[in-house]
């Protein structure tokens, strides 16, 4: 199989969404044995002092039998932030009027709010 027949089996659908200095890509592609799975690239882009830039990716892939799961887990996730802080964006970036709320136990999180290893979920990705 030459590049041009590997590039036609990668490029089978994709989105982009532009968020600020991020953007991230939706992808479907192709395994070995022309199944499908989705990866998701965040692309966030860094100026140097020198004006020049780069980019800093980060990908992660996504296969069929964990789509449910993870739909329902992003899904739960997103909601709880709405319903927790609703939709308005709330940060030192997006106002300039932000004040940041200090109080005495904001620096201390409690047992129950800090990620252990044993909190997350434990996810293995085939080779491809």
């Amino acid at each position: 199989m030459n590049n041009n027949d590997m590039m036609e089996r990668e490029e089978i659908f994709s989105k982009v969404l532009r968020a600020g200095r991020r953007t991230y890509f939706f992808d479907v592609r192709a395994t070995k044995a022309d199944d499908y799975y989705l990866t998701i690239t965040e692309s966030k882009k860094f100026t140097n002092d020198d004006g020049s830039f780069h980019y800093k990716k980060h990908k992660i892939y996504i296969y069929k039998e964990d789509f449910a799961e993870f739909k329902d887990i992003l899904a739960e996730m997103t909601d709880f932030i709405i319903e927790q802080r609703g939709d308005e964006v709330i940060s030192e970036r997006h106002q300039k009027d932000f004040k940041k709320e200090y109080n005495n136990n904001s620096e201390s999180k409690s047992e129950d709010t800090i990620k252990t290893p044993e909190s997350f979920t434990d996810v293995d990705f085939d080779d491809i």
